[in-house]
């Protein structure tokens, strides 16, 4: 029985993989010809079907970037820079898109000890750095091994020096995979989806107005309140935001 589910199972998948195939391959061929919404039309069939890649949203972004839809553009934009966050082509147009943004927003540069911290962490994903800190305990466990059983006074010595480079190497991986885990914990981006917006300094719309904000822009989401948003800007401005007005990355 579970042989036969199995089987189903991989038949539906594959139909569903061919399926999607051939909308993708329509959608392509529409945007082409320059029909652009219809283009979009299959490209979000795909989507319902849970099934996401940097192509299709980088293709859906281009497709919403040429019909002028600014928000939508860089948002899946976005999305496809979080599957391919090294592709040059999705951050050029990326760019582009921003360039149709009302709202010039600096960024507050790190500096000092952040600023180096950061480059490291950012040399490798989470669970690069996990796996160079698994390494290390293992080959520093060989090591303390190969100190144990040797009698020769010099391999001792040699065995002893390289473990606990190791054990130092395996204890600053661990500590910058945690550090970029919470990092990624705490991101929470989001678009600005309202043509323009009022951000409030209280969860509620009696509250007094801080500034507004235009459709593209970029937010971090810091809270939530039932139909409200409290999210910073890049220069470091906070406020509450109607839930409606954004959209989450």
């Amino acid at each position: 029985m579970k042989q036969i589910l199995y089987i189903l199972i991989a038949l539906f998948s594959a139909g569903m993989f061919a399926q999607n195939q051939s909308l993708f391959e329509q959608g392509n061929q529409l945007y082409n010809q320059g029909k652009y919404a219809e283009a979009i039309e299959k490209y979000k069939a795909i989507l319902e079907t849970n099934n996401h890649s940097e192509a299709l949203y980088f293709n859906l972004a281009n497709a919403h970037y040429k019909l002028n839809h600014i928000a939508p553009s860089i948002f899946y934009y976005e999305k496809a820079l979080k599957l391919a966050p090294e592709d040059q082509d999705i951050k050029n147009n990326l760019a582009f898109a921003k360039n149709m943004t009302i709202d010039a927003i600096d960024t507050i540069p790190d500096a000092g000890f952040s600023k180096v911290i950061k480059k490291i962490t950012d040399i490798m994903s989470f669970d690069d750095w996990s796996k160079v800190a698994v390494a290390s305990v293992i080959i520093f466990v060989l090591l303390i091994l190969l100190y144990y059983f040797t009698y020769s006074t010099n391999k001792k010595r040699l065995a002893f020096i390289t473990s606990n480079i190791f054990l130092f190497i395996a204890a600053i991986s661990l500590l910058i995979a945690f550090h970029k885990y919470n990092l990624s914990q705490k991101d929470k981006p989001a678009i600005i989806f309202a043509q323009e917006t009022v951000i409030k300094s209280e969860p509620n719309n009696r509250s007094q107005e801080l500034f507004r904000l235009h459709e593209g822009t970029k937010v971090q989401i810091l809270d939530t309140i039932n139909q409200w948003r409290e999210i910073k800007l890049a220069d470091g401005k906070t406020g509450w935001i109607e839930k409606e007005d954004i959209k989450e990355l």
